[in-house]
């Protein structure tokens, strides 16, 4: 047995940061991490010989203030100044490519809008960006720094201005779909305007609840919401964790699964005491705090046993049903896509809302699409390390693919799907099925076997209003501390929620050091 300060279980970003934090404050940290490398989604996997990608392929959500905390640009990270386009991929319209507020293609009338709808939403963005960052009070706390954080929202509403500040409430929970059709007409740049606000949630472009509020989340990162490729690739930034983590002093073991978090019990209660690896070590502690979802920590490493039939039940309720999967393929040489002079930047495979909503309505039954929806992009043209010389990496966000699949997910439902989506690409990249030398794909099936992570969803559990805030992941977890005293949480099922921000371990880090 070995006695510490505080244990991290799990080892992708949001624990990395929350390590880290902790370390510098003087904390001794023990890091575990069930794989053998570090970094979660964002690690470099070689899914091909001689071709490596992560399931993470770009940061726009990550803040400047967490790169400071972690000095990770003397740790070897080092910013994209520059970020990707996204292009609006059509069968029946010409491309339409958004830089910044700079769009090319579209018609006048939404080239005219577009600039406009940017500016609003990037000040709605710089609004709430400060409550990210911050943990939010309880219901109904009353304390003097809980007021503060209220009177600081209520400030920075105000200070929009009355229209603006109307206009906020108006559109904060409108469906993606309301809100794109108010500004514009062209399907595929609708549909692309959609797509950062509903990816990786289990929602469409007609869905209510808070499609507006995840894009203004996406967009308070040092990139504003626009997609990035750091120098060197994601395993750059992972590895500037790694060592920022190393420098402050965090011991990181990997190949190191936890079997259960210990509770022992007292007159006082119940009391978090380490945990128990699944090779038979015991590990002790002050706290321990933990990365993974809430269902995997509380019915899993906790056990209901331990805790309170109420809570246990909402645990169990929480929605965390993923609802992508994620392609990769090992290409001979670049592909060249229809009406493009390069594949560079994102590429959104989406030629209509119609077409999303299609797509969820079979998902939601446990279908396959028959025309799956993608975010594409091609990695190799930003770190061309990660393959062979000439050669390069197709990458994909493929939506909406049922983590629970009516037949059941087998190697030949994998390979149809494969199949499906190689085909579907043809008819965007004509060729690009001749180039092919190797495929993986990753289903939300996968993806919670591979990473643990509970039904292979990104955010842990679903954004949703019920699921946002001091409602996040449930009431009594809400602010990184749980009903067990000495656990905490620390990932992305915890405010502000997913996508590589770093918020919510650096937040849980703060809560515990005040």
């Amino acid at each position: 047995m070995s006695s510490t300060d505080t244990i991290i279980i799990g080892g992708g970003h949001n624990g990395l940061i929350c390590a880290t934090l902790l370390a510098k404050a003087g904390q001794k940290v023990v890091l575990v991490e069930a794989a053998d490398t570090l970094g979660g989604l964002a690690r470099d996997r070689e899914f091909h010989p001689g071709f490596k990608a992560s399931v993470a392929q770009t940061l726009y959500a990550l803040p400047t203030s967490v790169i400071k905390a972690l000095d990770l640009e003397q740790q070897g990270f080092i910013p994209s100044k520059e970020t990707l386009t996204t292009t609006a991929l059509s069968l029946t319209e010409p491309p339409i490519t958004l830089a910044g507020a700079r769009i090319v293609g579209a018609c006048p009338t939404d080239a005219a809008a577009f600039a406009n709808y940017k500016q609003q939403l990037a000040t709605f963005s710089k609004a709430l960006a400060p409550f990210w960052s911050k943990t939010m009070p309880r219901i109904g706390a009353t304390g003097f720094q809980d007021l503060l954080t209220f009177g600081h929202l209520g400030l920075n509403m105000r200070t929009l201005g009355k229209a603006d500040m109307l206009e906020f409430f108006r559109v904060a929970t409108l469906p993606m779909r309301d809100l794109v059709d108010e500004h514009f007409s062209g399907e595929s740049l609708k549909a692309a305007l959609c797509w950062d606000g509903i990816l990786g949630s289990q929602l469409a472009p007609r869905s209510p609840n808070q499609g507006v509020l995840t894009l203004l989340n996406r967009m308070a990162g040092q990139w504003e919401g626009e997609h990035s490729v750091p120098a060197g690739g994601m395993a750059t930034f992972i590895g500037a964790l790694i060592k920022a983590a190393t420098a402050a002093g965090v011991t990181m073991r990997t190949g190191a699964p936890v079997k259960q978090i210990t509770i022992s019990g007292s007159e006082q209660g119940q009391r978090c005491s380490g945990v128990a690896l699944e090779n038979g070590e015991v590990l002790t502690s002050e706290r321990v705090i933990s990365s993974a979802d809430p269902k995997t920590t509380f019915l899993n490493l906790v056990g209901p046993r331990h805790l309170e039939i109420e809570f246990s039940n909402r645990i169990r309720r929480l929605r965390s049903k993923g609802y992508v999967a994620k392609l990769h393929l090992a290409l001979s040489g670049l592909p060249k896509f229809s009406g493009l002079d390069t594949p560079s930047g994102r590429l959104i495979l989406a030629p209509s809302m119609d077409t999303i909503e299609f797509a969820w309505d079979a998902a939601k039954y446990g279908e396959i699409p028959d025309q799956p929806v993608m975010d594409v992009c091609l990695p190799t043209l930003t770190t061309p390390g990660d393959a062979p010389a000439g050669q390069h990496i197709l990458s994909a966000n493929v939506m909406y693919i049922p983590g629970e699949l009516k037949e059941g997910w087998t190697d030949a439902a994998r390979d149809n799907l494969t199949a499906q989506l190689i085909t579907q690409l043809e008819d965007y990249a004509p060729g690009i099925k001749a180039l092919v030398l190797g495929s993986e794909l990753l289903t939300p099936e996968d993806l919670q076997q591979q990473f643990r992570v509970s039904g292979g969803h990104w955010h842990h559990i679903e954004p949703a209003i019920d699921q946002l805030l001091m409602m996040r992941p449930t009431y009594e977890a809400a602010q990184y501390a749980t009903p067990i005293e000495g656990l905490y949480l620390c990932g992305s099922g915890s405010h502000p929620a997913g996508d590589i921000s770093g918020n919510p371990g650096r937040n849980a880090a703060r809560e515990i050091l005040s």
